[in-house]
Formats: C-alpha cells, sequence, structure tokens
C-alpha cells in the first residue's frame, strides 16, 4: 500500500450524535484542510499553525458552508499514525458527517480502507502488532476485566516481555556463534550446563504465558456458558431470569425451544456470553433433532454448562445421558422449581453428581445469588492482578508463543544428547523469530491485511 497518500474516514460510530469526527493522516493532511477550513473572518492557514491546536471555524465546499467545527492539528511524528493529522470535530448527525467527509474527498484525501489508521501506526513504528491487536481488543471489550487486560497490552506490557525475552535468546545465539568463529578466545566449555539453566527460566516464562491464553479468551469472549436440560426444564426462564427480560418464549409445551438462542449478561464486572438450547431427549421430530444436535456441540465447546433438573419429574435415560456428558466438563447443576412437589430430594441430587448443586426457582426468582457467587468462584477473576500479570488473548499470539516454547525444548534435547553447539543455534534463532512474530517482525502481509481488516472503518 502506498504509505505516503493521504487518507481519511469516520472515526466514530455511525449514528445520531452530538459530536461526531473526521479524521484525516497523510502528508497533505494539513494542506487538506486548509483548502475547506475557514474562521468565521476568512480563511484561516492551518499549515502556519502550531501541532496540537484546536481551531473554530467552518467547513466550506466551494463558497457553501457545509458545517460549523472545531479542527484539531496533530503533526507527525507525535500523532496517532505518527503521520501529520487533522481531526474535524462536527456535529455527529450522518448527514452532516458524510457531507464533511465528502469535502474531504473532494479535497484531495483517499477513503480509508478499514484498519487503515491503525495499520499505519503499526507501519510508521508508532506501535507493534501486539498492540496495534490491543486497540481492537480495547474497542471491542465487554467486561472491565477485557478493558483492563487489553489497556496494559496497549501500554506495552506484552510487548516488553517478547522483547526481553528475545534479547536474551539473541544473547546466546551471538555468544554461540562468537565462540564456534573464535575457538582460541571464547571457549564453549560447560556451555551446556549453563544455557540448560537458562532454558528452564525461559521454559517457565513461556509455560505461563501458554497458560494465560485460557484466562485471556474469557475475558476477552466473555465464559461460553451453555444451558443444558430436558424439554421443560425450565432453561428458557433461567435464561430470561438471567437476562432480566423476556428473552426467550415459554410455553407448558415441551420442545418450544428448537435453536440455540444466545445473550450476553454481566456479573460483577464479569461477561457472561449464554446460550440456551433444545431440550435433550429422544425425538423423531427432524427439526428438533437439529436442535438437539446444536445443543450438544455448542455445550462441547462451552466454558460451563448450567445443566438444569426439573424437580418435579424423576430422572430418565435422558439425564444419564446429560450426566455422562458433563461429567469431565466444568459444570453447575440446578435443582429447578423447587417450589413444586419434588419427586427426589436436593441432598439426592448432590450425592448423585460431581458437581456444585444449587437449588433455584425460575419461576420465584430464588437462588440466583448463590449461583452467580459460585460461577465467579469457578473462573477465579478475583487473583487476576493486571497491573503485573499478562494474559494472551488471541489464538496467533499463543500460536507463535507454543511453537516457540517447542523450539526452546529441542535445544534442551539437543544438550541432553550431547549434540554439537551449532544444532543449538539452530532452534535458537527458531524460537526468536516465532516470538518476533508477536511484536510484528518478518510477518507476511497477507497476516498484516488480516488483522488491520477487522477493524472498523476509521480505526
Amino acid at each position: 500500500m502506498n504509505q505516503t497518500d493521504t487518507i481519511a474516514a469516520i472515526a466514530t460510530a455511525f449514528g445520531n450524535s452530538g459530536i461526531g469526527i473526521v479524521r484525516i493522516s497523510g502528508d497533505e493532511a494539513v494542506a487538506i484542510a486548509d483548502k475547506i477550513f475557514r474562521t468565521g473572518k476568512g480563511r484561516k492557514i492551518l499549515s502556519e499553525k502550531e501541532s496540537h491546536t484546536i481551531h473554530y471555524g467552518y467547513v466550506y465546499d466551494g463558497n457553501e458552508p457545509v458545517d460549523e467545527v472545531l479542527v484539531m492539528l496533530m503533526r507527525g511524528p507525535k500523532s496517532f499514525t505518527a503521520e501529520d493529522t487533522v481531526e474535524i470535530n462536527c456535529h455527529g448527525g450522518m448527514l452532516v458527517l458524510k457531507r464533511v467527509l465528502q469535502t474531504v474527498l473532494k479535497a484531495g484525501a483517499r477513503l480509508a480502507e478499514p484498519g487503515e489508521f491503525t495499520k499505519r501506526a503499526f507501519l510508521n513504528g508508532r506501535i507493534d502488532l501486539s498492540q496495534a491487536e490491543a486497540v481492537i481488543d480495547t474497542i471491542h471489550a465487554k467486561n472491565c476485566y477485557a478493558l483492563s487486560s487489553s489497556l496494559g497490552q496497549l501500554r506495552g506490557s506484552l510487548s516488553k516481555k517478547i522483547k526481553e525475552l528475545r534479547e536474551q535468546i539473541l544473547y546466546e545465539i551471538a555468544f554461540i556463534e562468537s565462540a564456534l568463529d573464535d575457538p582460541e578466545h571464547i571457549s564453549l566449555d560447560g556451555y551446556g550446563e549453563r544455557l540448560l539453566a537458562v532454558l528452564c527460566g525461559w521454559e517457565r516464562e513461556l509455560e505461563r504465558l501458554i497458560h494465560s491464553f485460557s484466562d485471556g479468551r474469557i475475558l476477552s469472549e466473555g465464559i461460553q456458558t451453555v444451558i443444558l436440560g430436558k424439554p421443560n426444564a425450565g432453561k428458557s426462564s433461567l435464561l430470561n431470569v438471567l437476562v432480566g427480560e423476556e428473552r426467550a418464549i415459554v410455553t407448558e409445551i415441551a420442545g418450544t425451544t428448537r435453536d440455540v438462542l444466545e445473550e450476553d449478561i454481566l456479573i460483577e464486572g464479569m461477561n457472561l456470553h449464554i446460550v440456551d438450547t433444545a431440550g435433550i431427549r429422544s425425538t423423531e421430530d427432524q427439526i428438533e433433532k437439529i436442535g438437539i444436535s446444536r445443543a450438544i456441540k455448542a455445550a462441547a465447546e462451552a466454558d460451563l454448562i448450567l445443566y438444569v433438573v426439573d424437580a418435579s419429574v424423576p430422572l430418565d435415560e435422558n439425564d444419564e445421558q446429560i450426566i455422562e456428558f458433563i461429567r469431565d466438563k466444568k459444570a453447575i447443576v440446578l435443582f429447578n422449581k423447587d417450589d413444586l412437589n419434588a419427586v427426589f430430594s436436593f441432598e439426592e441430587l448432590q450425592k448423585r453428581f460431581g458437581h456444585p448443586v444449587f437449588s433455584v426457582s425460575a419461576k420465584e426468582k430464588t437462588g440466583f445469588d448463590s449461583l452467580k457467587r459460585e460461577i465467579l468462584s469457578m473462573f477465579d477473576q478475583g487473583k487476576i492482578d493486571f497491573n503485573d500479570q499478562i494474559l494472551i488473548t488471541n489464538m496467533r499470539q499463543e500460536r507463535a508463543i507454543s511453537e516457540a516454547f517447542e523450539s526452546i525444548q529441542l535445544v534442551k534435547k539437543a544438550i541432553q544428547e550431547e549434540l554439537p553447539e551449532d544444532f543449538y543455534s539452530i532452534d535458537l534463532m527458531n524460537a526468536y523469530e516465532k516470538l518476533g512474530l508477536i511484536i510484528g517482525e518478518a510477518v507476511e502481509d497477507d497476516l498484516i491485511h488480516e488483522i488491520f481488516s477487522r477493524f472498523c472503518m476509521g480505526k
């Protein structure tokens, strides 16, 4: 992509609002703004003004006033893109924003591609790739934990750790290469044992980052929570109580829910992505079979299963199927409809399952405070300290760290098998390069395009 041309886009969300922003970035950003911006007393020459200043006036399309605006001037490299940047703060109506943008494009700017402003910040060295990914994580954060984690990465917490590890790896590679080139002055005697101790430290660091991926994914995406149970057990009523409104259709007819229904809720700042599913039972109804198949698939991929048991109906072969399915999964059993005449006791249910059991009533809306406390306890979010803990939040980063970890293990194996030292360098360099992918070194253009294409137009 030509990085010297000037781009523009609406930087605020689509929809009417009090204020909207049109962002311009590139070599000609100030000159283009000068063509269309005037004060009440006439044209204001922005090119003569100091950086990081704000100017009041009007945007004009030729001799026609478009809107009353405030123009913010930021010269590179002290801007988000590290280029000259102008932000036009106008009224937030969509018609006004589009008119201002059209005027900017007519004056010589090109419409920005999705994520192109952040892409330029990366390509111009303003941020690295992990920080660029943190930008979109910050925008899409669903809870305060995810926001804290993404802001930490945006400030460079992951970048700093990766760079430290790469510097240490590079030092060992340089030492090996120097010793091989000049064996008379640099000895490798006993080096394998010393390197082995260093490798163990790197392994611990990388393992911790790999293991953080589960927490990081849950923070960014929410706890994937699936409600399972037989038809008419109270699953949809449970969803409605948790969401706080009537989202699912509730009837006395078994099998009302035929497909998955998804909602997001917050419990003390932690996001739960809840999926209500079709009741699990043997059926000849082809549509219901599809719904049950989707329910089982969603449960197989879930972080948490809420298994709803109807206390007024005996357990049967459908319950046995669900019990076996959740045996090795993170699950909570809900003893529902305890306001009716129960055919078995809560104590019996506790003895039967290897999971926490809670007595709730979706009708009376009781027992849910204890359920929420149990969910928070199970995922232990209170122990995450964002001041010093780094969480891996996407699969690309986790894969690169895992591959670096495997390379470190190969170096350990080479030492244990007493292979020549030049074997160490090969795998050390591979670990160095894999970690470099996280911060964007030697990343292919196609991957760069894929990452930034997920951004919105004005970011």
